[in-house]
């Protein structure tokens, strides 16, 4: 047996060892205390904050408000721009701007946190009022660190380290959901709150002490180096009117959100009278609701648009602050790609997640369908389940600098697409702990592969001198199209079963082979031009 692993072990290429070595490099461990900080504020939003509402005898109609604190995380490409150009007084001086920024959102995240511990939900209803603004305030402030960790991982290093850095990243990220997720329910559990038995004391203490947890991401930013900055950059720096280009975000912003309010339930209610009126027309609720909703989102961004429009008229800012924060990031890499591969590359952002995404919507509930126990998917689903997507990670970031990033892109989703089969098998077979240990191993090891090559391979497409807001596109577009197409998840299970729903989302994951293949040729093409020119 040792000679078999010594075998395997000798068959490594020097590229191979030199990667692993690699990972204890200063600026790939740096993204395992970012990731932390980065993956804590997402369950401290979603599934803990639910469980304290129900807890504390919060309606479900009225937990659903709390989905406001997610338009952060969709929209952050909006703002990306501030993050990447306007510094912050004193703190940019100091730290530099990529540190500043994270330091200044770390800081922001922890006192949003704090906030939502010092409100009993169950109080009056000003107090889940004001439970919903701290959790919005904590996911716009997660999402801007997310903008700005992004922007220094990616300049901090060459592309060499871009793959370990970003399966760090996700090993990181992943224990700060876990720490976020069970971490925190242990802690109010042991403190005395359960349904039935609601203790605020206990979600207080819960909420503080991963208010402080932050300061593990902000401890890191104080070690660390700033990125080298360009001249490009720096002429940025200096040139443009931050001023008068925050007052133009904060008032589309205000437009966008003012316009969603409106148009929402809790309003006027337009968005249930004209549900009513497409239902009559297209027959279809779900269908009904996915227009109405697409044009209210159409009907938030006119409006944002707009409000650019009115602040330009009035001289409050200018075309030229507009072009150079979101028209040029944009045309550079249309430049840069050329506009058919560019095309092709954001259809592949847009696809690569869709069966993984479009399936794990519905997972939790197949679980329990089956007949698993809340103990076997805490324990096997969300702990075993995180240790294999770490190690997903880990393997994706080593292969993918043994083999190359596109090589390991493919294989990643290749095997998203087939580990999905694995769910069928095990919708035949019923509820034995055995399948359920193979599906969960594979499907997360896949998982975790692909999410670092793919991490990986939107670095690699931007352009430092536009890194936030480049990147800011590529990852709300990657989960854009897969989120809309995951809201018909239960309503394609009731009408073809497990068993064929599962199938589908594995014939999903073919368009997505395909564009990797023609993505990868013509990415080749490019740059064996490019080297000719040289």
């Amino acid at each position: 047996m040792l000679r078999f692993f010594v075998s395997i072990l000798q068959r490594f290429s020097p590229k191979t060892w030199e990667a692993i070595k690699n990972f204890s490099h200063p600026r790939v461990v740096t993204m395992l205390f970012f990731g932390f900080s980065a993956g804590l504020p997402i369950l401290l939003i979603f599934s803990s904050l639910s469980l304290w509402l129900r807890e504390a005898g919060v309606e479900r109609s009225a937990v659903t408000f709390f989905s406001w604190a997610a338009l952060g995380y969709s929209f952050k490409f909006i703002w990306a721009p501030l993050v990447d150009q306007m510094p912050i007084p004193v703190m940019t001086r100091g730290l530099g701007r990529r540190r500043a920024w994270i330091l200044l959102a770390q800081i922001c995240i922890a006192a949003a946190i704090f906030a939502m511990s010092m409100i009993d939900p169950a109080k009056t209803e000003n107090c889940l009022s004001l439970m919903a603004l701290a959790a919005v305030a904590l996911g716009f402030s997660s999402a801007t660190q997310d903008i700005a960790i992004d922007a220094y991982r990616i300049e901090s290093a060459g592309e060499e380290l871009q793959a370990l850095m970003a399966s760090v990243y996700i090993a990181g990220y992943r224990i700060g959901m876990l720490a976020a997720g069970a971490g925190a329910l242990f802690i109010a559990q042991i403190q005395g709150s359960s349904p039935g038995a609601y203790d605020y004391t206990a979600w207080r203490t819960a909420y503080q002490i991963m208010a402080g947890l932050m300061a593990i991401g902000m401890i890191t930013v104080f070690v660390i180096k700033e990125p080298e900055i360009t001249d490009k950059e720096a002429n940025c720096v200096r040139t443009m009117d931050h001023a008068r280009f925050f007052i133009l975000f904060l008032v589309s912003a205000a437009a966008f959100v003012g316009w969603f309010y409106l148009s929402s339930d809790r309003s006027f209610g337009i968005a249930s009278t004209l549900k009513e009126q497409v239902i009559s027309v297209v027959k279809n609720p779900s269908a009904a609701g996915f227009i109405i909703e697409t044009a209210r989102l159409a009907g938030g961004l006119c409006a944002a648009l707009l409000a650019a429009r009115v602040m330009v008229a009035l001289k409050v800012a200018d075309m030229e602050m507009i072009r150079s924060a979101y028209v040029e990031p944009v045309s550079d890499f249309f430049s840069r790609y050329g506009a058919g591969l560019a095309w092709l590359l954001l259809a592949l952002i847009g696809l690569y997640r869709i069966s993984d995404i479009v399936l794990g919507v519905i997972s939790n509930v197949f679980y329990q369908d089956m007949g698993f126990s809340k103990i076997h998917i805490a324990s096997i689903v969300k702990t075993f389940g995180l240790f294999m997507t770490i190690a997903g990670g880990f393997l994706g970031g080593t292969l993918s600098i043994q083999f190359g990033v596109m090589r390991i892109l493919f294989a990643g989703a290749l095997l998203s697409a087939l580990t999905n089969l694995l769910f069928v098998l095990m919708a035949w077979t019923g509820p034995a702990l055995p399948m359920l240990y193979l599906v969960i191993s594979a499907d997360n090891l896949a998982g975790g592969l692909a999410g670092a090559a793919f991490v990986a391979f939107l670095s690699s497409l931007t352009n430092v001198r536009f890194t936030a807001i480049q990147y800011a596109v590529f990852s709300s577009l990657m989960t854009l199209v897969p989120k809309v197409f995951s809201g018909y998840s239960g309503t394609l299970v009731d009408q073809l079963g497990y068993p064929v729903f599962f199938t589908v989302t594995a014939v999903m994951g073919i368009p997505v082979l395909i564009l990797i293949l023609i993505c990868g040729a013509r990415l080749q093409i490019k740059e064996a031009k490019s080297r000719l020119n040289l």
